[in-house]
Parts: structure tokens; C-alpha cells; sequence
């Protein structure tokens, strides 16, 4: 909500400057967040009245004006205004004012000059051009009593402390959304007394009532309306009250319709004003019916069922109950007979229905949070005053009908239960003192104060609502300042586990970037990328696309290198850890909503493009499995994790692997399958990783090793294997040999296969069959307590070629 400081002072003025002001409001709940100048910063602009205007020798759009600023001779200015004329009084810069910042951030300095060869000694402003407003369609007309020569911003009141507030409400402080209702909430924070203005009763002037029948008080409790005849719906909306409105951020429309919501902006009471001789018989205070339809205001058509509130006459709805008012009622410059109507809906009745027609108003903000019932009355006498000061019109009788209000029950406060809950001493006199000053009628006990709310407070419901008041009333900062009793230990962690940010760390060493993604994800990803038919589902999603929760994170690092490679992205190397969410019947919950959803930790990266940039020696080479499949090793150094064949939904049949760690699979290695490829039109399948986070940050505590003091023995050995016999199996076989505890690695560095020729045919190999391969391994051999020999590396060496050939049926080659 947003007003004029200086119309706050009017219902209460404390001796605060503006900034402490702020300051005590936003302790006291209604938090100020901008204050800002109600205009931009200018100087020797004053009130000037036009004496003369005649046409300009060479210019048929220009005029030269004679204007009069107190100076005693009078100023040559031109001016292009169309409404430049003789007797209005304007803005007028002189020669050397600053006019607020143009285009490029700099003041525009007015100078001395000439126009088609007339000298001009100044500047006719209008609103824009001190910014003001958007209104450029010509000069900004001053009232005629401004008194010529004085500064504008004293004029326009333009320094009055003029700072608009914007006040960040709660649902709970709905009895601050009114200047007035501020106002009362500052009074009682300062001590400093409330004004409130009297509203005196408009006499009526004929007898003529208006048939208003409420069918529905649960919808409706009180309903209070008049009818004025004769009034000029043509009149001008005085400048005041226009002034405010547009700090209100509110612009004029017509002066019914100016005063129904200056009204609103006051004392936070909506009305809505009817062309009385568009209704047809009486108004009736219903629910709506199924099927019935309303133009509304605002140009929109809205069809309204059984669980909406409308006004309707003899023949159709005319207004949404407390949101909007119709367009076939609405007045308009023919209008010379109207009903003002003022009531109290029930918040509960309100609540939702204008998001059901996806817009909003202010009305409606109002009425879903409650609005004060017992005013209802004075607000149609100070509503029907202002229409007969500015519109004229004779107003007839107030009709007042009252049906069912909310019932104020009583509300105890304990005081030691306040000061135990503040946490600091209180005594019975000080939360006195703080409700009284709400305005609050309370009977004092033992110990005890019984408070009645008031009809504007719909928030105090329980002893909490009133201890909260206490504390606010008292200062949030005059509580004091007590340190925690509980021991404050750092959260060390154990050695054997890395963090998070270790983890991001050396990921983004490896030349990877950290995306972050929603956890809600296509159901078609979950059911082609992870292989899952039946994923947890959202009730209430916020996209049709994003309606299931994601089991991989494989879809949402997809969908990155998607969004980059449309803009031109060379290359992409992203990770992203994250949650993922599994049904999983073993996991107990007290839920009954989420039945068995297991929610581990990922990590998960994928690369695409050249895994290295353009070089000039040699042509760039494209990211492959083994590349990714080396950044895993990297990842999870000093871990040593092994690799074995897998399927996977979303990886290529033959090119994906299952990574494991101590004989335990902790995720999956490999490219997009090719159909995905296809579908995500991927001119290359990129290579993606998911692991399991925990297993991720795991690591050995490393114990210190003496340096060997001797020499390793290496040894070669080429065998010849089936072809579908794996490194994998081949290692598995020569670890399972006994050596004696003297192997100490077993390194592939070379496989051989007889190559095709042109016409197809493989050739035959000396020692190879058709079929088979040959791996060459480097066995490294080592003893801590002496250099080995031949004599103690030969049998070892044996003992392995006899393993392979029990296990693999493999032969020495040669």
C-alpha cells in the first residue's frame, strides 16, 4: 500500500522526522520498505501567469508568450503547448533552473536562446517534463489563487514531507490498509492522539430508497446504501484530490468514481456507486446461479456458479459481491441519478473468487482480509458529502440494514504466560497500558486481562494474537538481549568424508560447470531416461510439463545442453547435485500424503563437444566415454572404482558401464543412447555420469608408507583370449593367482586384433585364430624387504599364465 507522509500527519502528526518515522512503523509491525520523494530534485521553477500568447512569425505551431513571475517586467518565452493561452498560470523554469534528470542521467539547464529567431527567457513545463506524470499533452495547469513567483514545489506542496511509504502487509493487518487505519496504529505506538475528523450526517433531501433484499448473510452481514439524484458526473476532480490519489499510485478517472476510491485510499472502505436508472426494480444480495454471466468493469465476461457472491436486480447480475462492479450499471456523463452502496462481506465469502477469474482488485484485497462492519454508515455520510461538494445532487435517506455480523468474543491474556512467552518481565500495568492504547476494551484480573477485540480487528482470535500485540506495543527493540544457554560446538567433520564444496571444487577442475534445476521434471523424461512408469506425481503441479518428480537427474542436465547448444554453445561440460526422488515401500513416513519416498543425494555431470579447445598441432577431439569415465576416476580419487558392462534406459547398449567401489555399484557411466540422441536432436551423443553423493564424498583416511628402498621388477606377457573377453576379467583372473604377495599391478598396454582388408577378409595371424585377440599386460612385482631375482619372479609369473589359462583358457602368444 502506498500514500502521502503528509496525509498520514493529518490523523497523526508525532514530533518524528520522516526517517524515524519509517523506523517506528516497521518496529511496529507494517514494515516501510521504499521511501522516495513524491518529485524529482529541481530548482527556480515558479508560478508564472500567461499575459499574452500570439502566433509566432515562423513558426505556425509555436507561439510567443509574455508571462508574468513576479519580477515586475515580464518574460519572452516561446512555447508549442497547444493549451498555451492568455490567463492560465503554469510551471515556468527560469533561465539557468535544472529541470530532473534527462535521458543521459544529467540534469537539462535552461538557457538563454532563440526560437526561429525569437529570443525565449525561460520554460512553460508540463507535468512530464518535472515528472510529475506521464501527462505531455500540454502546460501543467496551476490553480488559479497559485500566487505568481512562488516555487512550484511549495505551491504543489511538493516538500511537505514527501515521502511515499510502502507498506508490506501481512494478512493479519488488514485493518491497515486505509491512511487512517495507519494512522490509528501510530497513535498507539507513539502515544501521540489520533484526529479523527467528524463525519456529520447529510440531511436528506426527498425520500426516494432504493428495494435492497439480502438473501444471503453468510455472504452479506450488513448492507448500508443511498440514492443521490441531480448529479454532474461531467464535474472536475478538485486537484487535491487528485494530487493524492496519484501518490496513491491511483489515477483520476471521473470524480465518482475519484471519490469512491479516494474514500477507500482513507478509511479502507470500498464502495461502488450504480446508475440508479439502469437498475431494473430492486437489488438482490445473493449467491450467484450456475451458468449466469456479468460484463464486468473491466471489459471481461465471467460466468459465476453457486459458490459466488452477486448483486443482481430484477433481470440480471450487476456486480461481483465485494470484487467488481458491473458494466451495464457503471456510471457514466449521461448519469444523472446514482446508488452509493457500502457493506461488510463476509471475508470467507470473498476469499478466492477473483483468482477464479485471474485478476485482482483492491476491493476485493480488502474485503477476503475483513473490513471494519461497523462503519459501513459513516462511510456512505462522508462519501455522500464529497459527491455533493463536487457533483452536487440531492441525497435521500441512508438505508441501513443489518443481519449478521461477526461475534467479538472475548480473548484472555495471562500475564505471566506473556512475559514467558516475550521473554522478558512484564507486569500487568505495561500490557494494560499497551491495549489501551489499541484502543482495546479489556477487564483487568488476578493476573488476567479479558480483552474484547474491536470490529476493525478480525486477527484476535487467541491469547497469542494479544501477547503479540503486547511485545509490538513495547518495542521489538526494547526487548532485551539474552545469549543462548546451550553450548555452541562447531559441526566438525570426520576425516573419512569429504564436503559438498570439495566435491564442486574438483568437479569444476576438471573444466565442469554447476547447474541448478527444478526437482520437478517432465513424466516423459522419467519414463525414457530412467525407466520409470510409475514416478511420484505432484497434486498441484506449476506447469503441465513439470508434473512428476525426477528419479535421475539425467533429463534435467539433457535439457541444460539443449538450452545451450540452441544458442550456439561450442561445447558444454555441466553437473548438477541434487535430490532425487524414488518410491521406495522400505522407507517409513508418518505421511500419509508421501507413502515410502526414498530421497538420496546425486551427482551427476555430462560433456559434449571437443574435450579440448582448437590447437594448431593437431585436429580437436571429441569428448568420449573415456574421457567422462577418466573424470569419474579423477572425482573419486583416492577411491580406486572399477567399471563393468551395464544397460541402462538412457545410455547406449554398448557403451555404458556400472561403476562400482568395493565390489558396490554407486551409479553409471556412459554415452546417450542413440535414439535420445535423435529425439533431442543432438548432432553428437553426449557422455553423462550419476552418482551416488554419499558414496561420492566417502574417502579413506590415508595411513603414511615408508618410500620402497627397492627396486620393482616389471615383466611383459602378451596372451591370447577370446574375443569377448573383457580387461575386467583378465585383471580379476591375475589378482586371483598366487604370487606370494608379490604383484603389485597389473597395467593393459596393448591389444592386438588382425585388421581387415579392403575386400573384407581378416588375414591370418601368426598365433591367432579367428575370433581372438591379444592383450599385452605389464606386470610390476615388488618385495619390501629385498630386491627380487629371477629366481623369485619366474614362478609368479608362471603361476599367472596358469591362472589365465585354468580361468580364461587364455595361451602365452608366440
Amino acid at each position: 500500500m502506498q500514500f502521502p507522509e503528509s496525509w498520514l500527519r493529518e490523523f497523526c502528526n508525532p514530533p518524528l522526522s520522516s526517517v524515524e518515522l519509517a523506523d517506528t512503523l516497521t518496529m511496529g509491525g507494517f514494515e516501510v520498505e521504499e521511501r522516495r520523494s513524491a518529485a524529482p530534485a529541481f530548482t527556480k521553477i515558479v508560478v508564472g501567469e500567461i499575459k499574452e500568447a500570439t502566433q509566432h512569425p515562423n513558426a505556425d505551431r509555436l507561439k510567443v508568450c509574455q508571462v508574468d513571475v513576479g519580477q515586475g517586467t515580464l518574460l519572452n518565452i516561446v512555447c508549442g503547448a497547444p493549451n498555451a493561452r492568455v490567463g492560465i498560470k503554469v510551471p515556468c523554469a527560469l533561465v539557468g533552473a535544472e529541470l530532473p534528470l534527462g535521458e543521459d542521467g544529467k540534469p537539462f539547464l535552461i538557457k538563454l536562446g532563440k526560437l526561429r529567431g525569437v529570443e525565449s527567457q525561460g520554460m512553460l513545463c508540463s507535468a512530464r517534463e518535472l515528472q510529475l506524470s506521464e501527462d505531455h499533452g500540454g502546460l501543467l495547469e496551476l490553480s488559479a489563487d497559485a500566487p505568481i513567483g512562488v516555487d512550484v514545489r511549495d505551491v504543489l506542496k511538493l516538500d511537505d514531507v514527501l515521502l511515499t511509504l510502502t507498506l508490506k502487509l501481512t494478512p493479519n493487518l488488514a485493518h491497515g490498509l486505509s491512511v487512517y487505519g495507519v494512522a490509528r496504529e501510530l497513535s498507539a505506538l507513539t502515544g501521540v492522539p489520533l484526529k479523527t475528523p467528524a463525519t456529520p450526517a447529510v440531511m436528506p433531501t426527498h425520500d426516494s430508497k432504493l428495494a435492497v433484499k439480502v438473501d444471503a448473510p453468510e455472504l452479506c452481514g450488513r448492507f448500508s446504501g443511498r440514492v443521490l439524484k441531480g448529479v454532474d458526473p461531467e464535474a472536475k476532480t478538485p486537484a487535491w484530490m487528485i494530487d493524492r490519489l496519484a501518490r496513491c499510485g491511483q489515477r483520476s478517472v471521473t470524480a465518482l468514481v475519484d471519490i469512491s476510491n479516494y474514500v477507500m485510499f482513507e478509511y479502507g472502505q470500498p464502495t461502488h456507486i450504480f446508475d440508479l436508472d439502469k437498475i431494473h426494480g430492486g437489488l438482490t444480495v445473493r449467491w450467484g446461479q450456475p451458468g449466469e454471466q456479468l460484463k464486468l468493469l473491466n471489459g471481461n465476461t465471467v460466468t459465476v456458479d453457486d459458490k459466488v457472491g452477486v448483486i443482481a436486480d430484477e433481470r440480471e447480475v450487476e456486480s461481483l459481491a465485494g470484487i467488481m462492479g458491473g458494466d451495464a450499471t457503471a456510471v457514466s456523463d449521461g448519469t444523472r441519478n446514482i446508488y452509493v452502496e457500502a457493506a461488510f462481506w463476509w471475508p470467507d465469502a470473498i476469499q478466492g473468487r477473483s483468482r477464479r477469474f485471474n485478476f485482482s482488485t483492491d476491493a476485493g484485497h480488502r474485503f477476503e482480509r475483513g473490513v471494519d462492519p461497523s462503519r459501513t454508515v459513516q462511510i456512505i455520510e462522508r462519501i455522500t458529502q464529497l459527491i455533493v461538494d463536487i457533483c452536487g445532487g440531492q441525497p435521500g435517506p441512508t438505508d441501513d440494514q443489518t443481519l449478521h455480523l461477526p461475534d467479538l468474543k472475548p480473548v484472555t491474556l495471562r500475564v505471566a504466560r506473556a512475559a514467558r512467552v516475550i521473554g522478558m518481565p512484564l507486569t500487568q500495568a505495561q500490557c494494560v497500558d499497551a491495549l489501551s492504547r489499541l484502543g482495546f476494551a479489556l477487564i483487568e484480573g488476578d493476573g488476567t486481562l479479558v480483552v474484547t477485540p474491536p470490529p476493525h480487528r478480525f486477527d484476535l482470535v487467541i491469547e497469542e494474537d494479544l501477547i503479540e500485540e503486547v511485545a509490538r506495543l513495547i518495542g521489538y527493540n526494547n526487548l532485551p538481549t539474552t545469549p543462548p544457554l546451550a553450548p555452541i560446538t562447531a559441526r566438525v567433520q570426520t576425516e573419512a568424508q569429504r564436503s559438498r564444496f570439495a566435491v564442486r571444487h574438483r568437479l569444476a577442475s576438471l573444466g565442469y560447470q554447476e547447474t541448478i534445476n527444478f526437482s520437478f521434471v517432465e513424466a516423459d523424461w522419467e519414463r525414457d531416461l530412467a525407466g520409470n512408469a510409475n514416478p511420484v506425481k505432484l497434486l498441484n503441479p506449476i506447469a503441465s510439463q513439470m508434473s512428476v518428480m525426477r528419479s535421475s537427474l539425467f533429463g534435467s542436465l539433457l535439457q541444460v545442453l539443449k538450452f545451450n547448444l540452441d544458442r550456439k554453445a561450442p561445447a558444454a561440460r555441466v553437473f548438477e547435485i541434487g535430490r532425487v526422488f524414488m518410491r521406495d515401500a522400505s522407507v517409513a513416513t508418518t505421511d500419509t500424503t508421501v507413502k515410502g519416498i526414498h530421497q538420496p543425494m546425486r551427482i551427476a555431470g555430462l560433456a559434449w563437444g571437443d574435450a579440448q579447445a582448437a590447437r594448431w598441432d593437431a585436429k580437436p577431439a571429441r569428448a568420449d566415454f573415456f574421457d567422462v569415465k577418466g573424470d569419474v576416476e579423477a572425482l573419486l580419487a583416492p577411491l580406486a572404482p572399477t567399471f563393468e558392462r551395464t544397460e541402462h534406459p538412457a545410455l547406449h547398449p554398448g557403451r555404458a558401464a556400472r561403476v562400482l567401489v568395493d565390489g558396490k555399484a554407486i551409479g553409471v557411466v556412459g554415452e546417450l543412447h542413440p535414439r535420445w540422441r535423435q529425439q533431442w536432436e543432438f548432432a553428437q551423443a553426449p557422455v553423462l555420469f550419476e552418482l551416488d553423493l554419499d558414496a561420492v564424498t566417502a574417502r579413506p583416511v590415508p595411513l603414511a608408507q615408508p618410500v620402497p628402498r627397492h627396486q620393482s621388477v616389471e615383466r611383459d606377457i602378451a596372451v591370447v583370449v577370446a574375443e569377448a573377453v573383457s580387461f575386467a576379467a583378465l585383471s580379476a583372473a591375475i589378482d586371483s593367482a598366487s604370487t606370494g604377495g608379490l604383484l603389485r599391478d597389473a597395467a593393459l598396454f596393448d591389444i592386438y586384433r588382425p585388421q581387415a582388408g579392403r575386400d573384407g577378409t581378416v588375414p591370418a595371424s601368426p598365433g591367432l585364430a579367428s575370433g581372438e585377440k591379444s592383450m599385452a599386460v605389464r606386470l610390476t612385482f615388488h618385495d619390501d624387504s629385498a630386491t627380487l631375482t629371477d629366481e623369485q619372479v619366474d614362478p609368479a609369473v608362471r603361476a599367472i599364465v596358469d591362472q589365465l589359462s585354468a580361468k580364461l583358457g587364455a595361451r602365452l602368444r608366440g
